[in-house]
């Protein structure tokens, strides 16, 4: 059984087609959508403010969302934080960034690995964003191209890699 704790009588409330791992920590004014997936380690922490998990969103290893949302088809990387953030839909988070409080990651967005994003940005739609801190750059302006990076993380491939995990979730 996954690591369920209410706050202040509210309880975590996951969507029956939803993967959490048994290893995740879930506690308060939480809601995670159908097909998302929540891996070992994570927390989600909804006790001063609502954490919510889209549909088909998909929550790394070790990540902390506190008082944050992760929209649908969301893909959050192992080890990332999230503090008072709202991450929109189709953006992508990678590995051990950190979003600070009141910051937006516009939908179809990308955050490199290890970002730090300072407390207060909005971040436009379709960007890209790396480093320390962080900079913004429209995706049109960069190399990347964003559906082959969207194609590679696509939550589909999580939602299958989180079915054949017999053991791994509840």
């Amino acid at each position: 059984m996954t690591g369920r704790y209410a706050f202040e009588g509210t309880e975590p409330d996951i969507d029956p087609a939803a993967h959490v791992s048994h290893g995740a920590t879930l506690v308060g004014d939480v809601a995670v959508g159908a097909h998302a997936s929540v891996w070992p380690g994570v927390v989600l922490r909804g006790d001063v403010a609502p954490v919510r998990v889209g549909e088909h969103a998909h929550v790394g290893d070790n990540a902390v969302l506190h008082a944050s949302t992760a929209g649908d088809r969301v893909m959050i990387g192992h080890g990332a934080v999230l503090n008072d953030a709202v991450v929109e839909d189709g953006a992508l988070v990678g590995f051990n960034a950190t979003i600070n409080s009141e910051v937006t990651v516009g939908a179809t967005s990308i955050v490199a690995s290890g970002t730090t994003v300072p407390e207060g940005y909005d971040i436009p739609p379709e960007s890209f964003v790396r480093g320390v801190p962080a900079t913004v750059t429209p995706l049109t302006e960069t190399t990347l191209d964003p559906e082959t990076i969207f194609e590679a993380h696509s939550s589909g491939a999580y939602t299958d890699l989180a079915e054949r995990h017999d053991d791994l979730f509840d």
